[in-house]
Parts: structure tokens; sequence; C-alpha cells
């Protein structure tokens, strides 16, 4: 068995009850974030114009807005939740260490200790996986069918 099935072996065979709702109120949370980003595209550019990385504002902006939409509602009903996370960290890294932190560490810096909070529970539901109130779940029990 490779690392990656000994961590999702793992998680799944760990997993309370209460953290599937953590994990949809995460999935909920990341949504409402990325709709916030599409209805202002221009804050976005502004926060990733702060990390002064060469790469194209505006895909960077879409890719952004685009993976928190998608993420966010697989991430809240439990489908490809590992994927819908795996997408989500890099933009989190990207918020803690190259925009949030350009404000310092105190507790006033709300958004800084937000994403950080939103990356360690990306962190652990990479780790335990979806739960047992999923679709993940759902549909790997006995009797459903799949449709091709």
């Amino acid at each position: 068995m490779n690392l990656i099935s000994k961590i999702e072996h793992w998680g799944d065979a760990h997993h309370p009850r209460w953290l599937d709702v953590l994990r949809i109120a995460l999935g909920i949370v990341i949504f409402a974030k990325g709709v916030s980003f599409i209805m202002d595209t221009d804050s976005v550019s502004r926060l990733i114009q702060k990390t002064n990385f060469q790469l194209s504002i505006w895909s960077a902006v879409h890719y952004v807005a685009f993976a928190h939409l998608v993420g966010g509602l697989f991430i809240a009903l439990g489908l490809s939740t590992r994927i819908a996370v795996a997408f989500q960290i890099p933009i989190l890294l990207g918020a803690v260490f190259f925009v949030n932190i350009t404000d310092g560490f105190s507790f006033l810096n709300s958004e800084f200790w937000f994403s950080l909070i939103v990356l360690i529970l990306l962190i652990v539901f990479f780790i335990v996986g979806s739960g047992s109130y999923s679709l993940d779940n759902a549909m790997n029990k006995p009797g459903y069918i799949r449709k091709i």
C-alpha cells in the first residue's frame, strides 16, 4: 500500500460525525468567498498584485474564483473532497504566506487568521476525507447504481 492509500484508509476509519458538519460549513464558506471574488474581481486582482509574482493577473483571478466556487461546492457535498481540497491548498498557502502576512501577525489582522484556519481545516480534510455524510460515501454503498 502506498502512502496515499494508507492516509485514505486511516482517514476513512477515523472520521467522527461532527467533522462532516465542519466540512459542510467549510465548503459553504469557501463557496461564499468565491461568490464574493466574482462580485469584486478588482479586489482580488489587487490582492494578487501584492504578491509581486510574475503571473497573468486575470488568469490567477479566474482560477481563484473558479476553484473556490466549484471546490467549495464539492467540499460541501462531499464529492471528490480530497481532489477539491488539493486545488484549494495552493490558493490558501498564497493567501497566508504572501498576501495576508504583509499586514503582520497582529490579532487585528482577521483575514490572516481566517485564512490560516481555513488552510488548517483543508489539510485536515485532505487527510480524513469526506466522511459518512457525503456523496462519495453514498456512491460507494451497495445498491447504488452508477449510470454511465
